[in-house]
C-alpha cells in the first residue's frame, strides 16, 4: 500500500510538472503572438524608412541649398535612429523566455523593455513633428524640383493640417500599442497567480 501511494504521489508530481510546463509554453506562445502585433507593423515601417533613406541618399545632390541639405540630414537621422530604437525595445520584450526565468525576473525584464518601447514611441511622437517640417521640402525638391521654403502658401495649410493628422494618428497608434503591451503584461501577471 505504501509503495502504491508513493507511485501515485510521483505520478501526480509528474502530472503537475507537465501541466506547469504546458501552461508556460502556452503563455509564451500567447505572449509572442501579442508582441508580434506590434513588431510586424514596426518592421514594415522600418523597411519603408530605410527605403526612404536610400532614396534620399542616392538623390542628395538634388538638395542644392544649405537649408535643403540640412533638412535632408535631419530627415535621414530621424529615419535611421527612430526605427532602430523602436525595434531594439521590441526585441528586448520579445526575447523574454518565460519558462527559463522566474516570474519576478520575467516581469523585471518585461518592464525594462516596455519602458524602452514607451520612450521610443514618445520620442517618435515628438520627432514626428520635426520630421513633418523638414521632410516635405526634401520630398518636394526630390520629386518635383520645387523649393518649398520659398512658397509661403503651402506652409499655411500644411503645418496645421499635418500636425493635426500626426496628432490623431499617433494617439490611435499609442492606444493600440498600449493595449497590446498591457495584454502581454497581464499574461505574465497571470503566471504569478
Amino acid at each position: 500500500m505504501k509503495n502504491a501511494w508513493g507511485d501515485m504521489s510521483n505520478e501526480i508530481d509528474k502530472q503537475k510538472k507537465l501541466t506547469d510546463k504546458l501552461i508556460m509554453m502556452m503563455t509564451q506562445e500567447k505572449y509572442n503572438k501579442s508582441l508580434k502585433k506590434i513588431s510586424v507593423p514596426e518592421t514594415i515601417g522600418t523597411v519603408i524608412c530605410f527605403i526612404m533613406v536610400l532614396i534620399i541618399l542616392f538623390n542628395f545632390e538634388k538638395l542644392d541649398t544649405w537649408y535643403l541639405q540640412l533638412s535632408g540630414l535631419i530627415t535621414l537621422a530621424i529615419l535611421i535612429v527612430l526605427p532602430i530604437l523602436s525595434l531594439r525595445s521590441i526585441k528586448k520584450m520579445n526575447s523574454i523566455n518565460i519558462s527559463k526565468n522566474n516570474i519576478k525576473q520575467t516581469m523585471l525584464e518585461f518592464n525594462k523593455g516596455k519602458q524602452q518601447f514607451k520612450l521610443a514611441q514618445k520620442l517618435g511622437f515628438y520627432m514626428g513633428f520635426v520630421m513633418l517640417i523638414v521632410s516635405l521640402p526634401v520630398a518636394s525638391k526630390l520629386i518635383s524640383n520645387k523649393d518649398l521654403f520659398l512658397e509661403e502658401k503651402v506652409w499655411l495649410w500644411y503645418i496645421p493640417f499635418g500636425f493635426l493628422f500626426l496628432y490623431i494618428f499617433a494617439k490611435i497608434v499609442f492606444k493600440y500599442y498600449k493595449r497590446l503591451t498591457t495584454d502581454a503584461e497581464n499574461l505574465l501577471k497571470n503566471l504569478e497567480d
